[in-house]
């Protein structure tokens, strides 16, 4: 899985996440056995985030400096 996913259906949690919004995941074999993906969402009350279906982001990649202030702004 990429560390690194853009929101592209919200529907079911509207205020826990942000259509559009690129969002860090946390690894979890197990949830995506089950079709699920942990994410750090707008809670962010959870370190070890929540679980949503897949199907609800899309894996993306970005630059290396993207990355590093993405990382930087959730510290």
């Amino acid at each position: 899985m990429n560390p690194f996913v853009i929101c592209v259906n919200n529907g079911s949690n509207p205020a826990s996440l942000i259509l559009g919004k690129v969002y860090r995941t946390l690894p979890d074999a197990s949830a995506e056995a089950h079709g699920m993906i942990r994410v750090i969402d707008e809670d962010k009350s959870e370190p070890d985030g929540y679980l949503y279906p897949a199907s609800m982001f899309a894996p993306i990649e970005l630059p290396e400096a993207a990355e590093r202030a993405l990382m930087a702004a959730e510290g």
